[in-house]
């Protein structure tokens, strides 16, 4: 984990740079923030390809957007907007990522919004980090981008008493977004029901 994040921001930040050819910034703090998440926890819905990438670059459109409306007047508000319309963009595009609400507010308060940041600082770093989180994890051993993968030998007869709709009701009931996959969660709780049913019978 320690040594993926290393190189995986190394690896985003010396071809940004390059791409770039030095004009303007080409990385940015919140890309260390997804580092955190792609590396840390690959299995997190918040770190899967499509949440960093759609993420980071629509929250940095965002927050672009809002800094060319203001143009420098109350940053104050101007970030509140910022973030508030990533969050609202980032759950519509069904790409929430935590990094993209920095991504947001950095673009309003560094009070120069240009386009090549979007391009490079947030759209091409968030891509190479993905790039290097996918080398990095499949080559560790850990699935990336996850996928729930379930063994049916290692599921002990009978077979669950819950179904996937009984799961979704259930993570209805919390009126909250809770950071699992439900393919995961379904499979956590079919293999203790399976490790309950060994037990039960010796």
């Amino acid at each position: 984990m320690v040594l993926g994040a290393g190189l995986g921001v190394l690896f985003a930040g010396v071809l940004s740079q390059y791409l770039s050819q030095g004009a303007g910034p080409w990385l940015v703090a919140p890309i260390g923030a997804s580092a955190v998440l792609v590396f840390g926890l690959p299995s997190s819905p918040l770190a899967q390809p499509w949440s960093v990438v759609g993420g980071n670059t629509l929250s940095a459109l965002v927050g672009t957007a809002v800094a060319f409306v203001w143009n420098g007047n109350n940053l104050v508000l101007a970030g509140a907007l910022a973030v508030a319309l990533a969050v609202a963009i980032m759950l519509w595009g069904r790409c929430l990522h935590p990094p993209g609400g920095a991504s947001a507010l950095l673009v309003v308060l560094m009070g120069e919004p240009s386009w090549h940041l979007v391009l490079f600082a947030f759209f091409l770093s968030s891509v190479l980090l993905v790039v290097g989180g996918l080398i990095y994890n499949n080559l560790t051993g850990r699935s990336y981008p996850h996928h729930a993968k379930l063994d049916p030998s290692d599921i002990t007869p009978p077979t669950p008493r819950f179904t996937q709709s009984d799961l979704d009701a259930a993570l209805a009931h919390y009126q909250e977004l809770i950071d699992v996959d439900p393919a995961d969660l379904a499979q956590l709780l079919q293999y203790a029901e399976s490790a309950a049913q060994k037990r039960i019978s010796g």
